[in-house]
């Protein structure tokens, strides 16, 4: 399926938001055709587009301005989204001008990146009177960040920030990646109708991780056939589908169980980190039922569940966290109304569009 016009009247100006993630249980195997559950957090990344006489992209590092396909090409910085997705769309030569922030911390293992991909390629669907439905918009994305960008990466990243909510999914037959337009739909789930109580904190390491750095060396793992990567990839997955249950039983103890058992796995593989381990240790010494990455690990940010999450945040802050964050169903891929985002520098962004 290819992007299709809207009928919409493209807007002057237009900024769009998607939600950050986070892992409940089943990460990892996304990227290896099993089962996540995941909820949003709050804080969004954005992307705002309006017209101007020459191509330029914008992030908290500056301006720069896109005359040729080579500056286009991926620098290490906080314009390659924006460039990945101008080059991925084609837009190279457009008279417009991108500006990319986010709430969502950098590095923090939470879709920072991801996220912002997904607002930026709405952004710029909408901008151009253009759409695609969900399954095709995520799965555009992921191309993205995967081949523009060169980054390793899951289904979950993506399907997440363009849903949102709090979902079960399913990524059978996906575990091989393949051009987007030959990929399977992930099967998605919406399950916060069904959940009256989320008992879970976040607390962010503080140490930036680089989700490629954790995931490469084991999907190369797994895809020479290593026994131990593939039987545990296939247990995580296991629990995932037993978390759900758990989940919509509010069986706390269980699901807690299940996702010591998911971090245990993922930790003897190598795919955790010191930071991570002394605030997963913080938390189960004062009793929470169950704590594990929230994404990739090295660095970024756990989940745990406890009774009183408010109170185990505190406690998690004094032993080391730098930020502590809430999970919260809300609203994934969205259009923003300018005058609802609290950011001076963006209503000097639309005070310019109308000159």
């Amino acid at each position: 399926m290819t992007p299709s016009a809207t009928g919409d009247t493209p807007r002057a100006t237009v900024v769009a938001s998607a939600p950050g993630r986070c892992g409940i249980i089943g990460n990892p195997t996304d990227m290896y055709g099993g089962n996540v559950l995941s909820c949003t957090i709050p804080e969004r990344g954005y992307v705002a587009i309006r017209p101007a006489d020459r191509l330029t992209l914008e992030s908290d590092q500056g301006v720069v301005t896109v005359r040729t396909r080579d500056d286009l090409q991926q620098r290490g910085d906080h314009f390659d989204i924006l460039r990945a997705v101008v080059s991925q769309q084609q837009c190279l030569g457009m008279n417009a001008h991108f500006k990319c922030w986010s709430d969502v911390p950098i590095g923090s293992g939470l879709s920072s990146s991801s996220s912002l991909v997904v607002a930026a390629l709405y952004a710029l669907l909408r901008y151009q009177g253009r759409s695609m439905n969900r399954y095709f918009f995520a799965e555009t994305a992921r191309g993205i960040e995967l081949n523009d960008m060169g980054v390793t990466c899951g289904y979950h990243d993506f399907y997440m920030p363009a849903f949102g909510g709090l979902n079960y999914m399913d990524f059978r037959d996906k575990e091989f990646y393949r051009e987007v337009h030959s990929e399977p739909y992930a099967c998605v789930e919406p399950l916060a109708p069904l959940v009256d109580e989320l008992p879970f904190v976040l607390a962010h390491t503080g140490v930036e991780h680089r989700a490629g750095v954790v995931h490469t060396p084991l999907r190369e793992r797994w895809l020479e056939g290593e026994r131990t990567v593939v039987q545990a990839y296939d247990t995580i997955a296991r629990l995932a589908r037993e978390g759900k249950k758990a989940l919509l039983e509010a069986d706390w103890v269980r699901l807690g169980k299940l996702m010591n058992e998911n971090h245990a796995i993922q930790r003897d593989l190598g795919g955790s980190g010191e930071a991570n381990e002394v605030l997963i240790k913080a938390a189960l010494d004062n009793g929470a039922l169950g704590a594990k990455l929230a994404g990739a690990g090295d660095g970024g940010t756990i989940i745990a569940l406890h009774p009183q999450p408010e109170h185990l945040g505190t406690l998690l802050r004094n032993a080391g966290a730098s930020r502590i964050l809430e999970m919260r169903p809300v609203e994934g891929a969205r259009l923003e109304e300018p005058t609802q985002i609290a950011r001076s520098d963006v209503a000097g962004y639309f005070a310019e569009s109308e000159r």
